[in-house]
């Protein structure tokens, strides 16, 4: 239920605004609302994994804040992912990014790749956070939409083996601030420039 997610992260979701999405911005998102769509129309589950090269930020971004819209939405039947081409950890900015916005995250694990417990509602099953690749055996092995959130997976991932599709959704990598005094505001930035368009997407469905 939309009333258990967190006040703090229902006011953020309430202040999106949608109308300055581009049209052709719109048209890139138009094939994962038709995925969610169909998944929907048939009562089927809906597996959304989104791709990055180190898995480390925006598909991080992008896996919280699908699961989260859908629940917003009440869209059930939503399982949201993340992997990359390659295993790095988990940016602790990202992490820091999300607590700010409203999250409530706990570290499970430390080390070279830490594993965290990203909670958005007080009834919910956490997200688990850890970088991993795309085909590891904690993410789905067929039946899912493979969104390709930069342009280096996409060029480097022309198939995806156990995908039902591949949508090509590119943002910018906020790594380009790292160690700046823009860091904070600029991750901020991109985290709510995800949460828009897939409240966009999500907001598009007819239940």
């Amino acid at each position: 239920m939309t009333k258990n997610i967190y006040p703090q992260l229902i006011q953020q979701i309430e202040s999106i605004d949608t109308t300055n999405i581009p049209e052709q911005r719109r048209e890139t998102l138009a094939p994962l609302v038709a995925f969610i769509q169909t998944k929907v129309n048939n009562g089927e589950q809906i597996r959304l994994n989104f791709i990055c090269t180190h898995n480390s930020r925006r598909s991080h971004l992008s896996q919280v804040w699908a699961q989260v819209m859908a629940s917003y939405f009440k869209i059930s039947n939503v399982y949201s992912y993340s992997g990359g081409t390659e295993n790095t950890a988990l940016f602790p900015v990202v992490a820091k990014t999300l607590v700010n916005t409203g999250f409530q995250i706990e570290t499970l694990s430390e080390g070279n790749n830490p594993v965290y417990s990203i909670k958005y509602d007080t009834n919910s099953a956490p997200i688990i956070g850890f970088s991993k690749t795309f085909d590891n055996p904690f993410n789905p092995q067929s039946g899912f939409a493979a969104i390709l959130i930069c342009s280096s997976a996409d060029e480097g991932c022309p198939f995806i083996a156990g995908a039902e599709k591949r949508i090509p959704i590119t943002f910018e990598d906020p790594k380009a601030f790292d160690e700046s005094p823009l860091q904070l505001e600029k991750y901020n930035e991109r985290s709510i420039q995800i949460a828009t368009e897939l409240y966009f997407v999500f907001s598009q469905l007819k239940k």
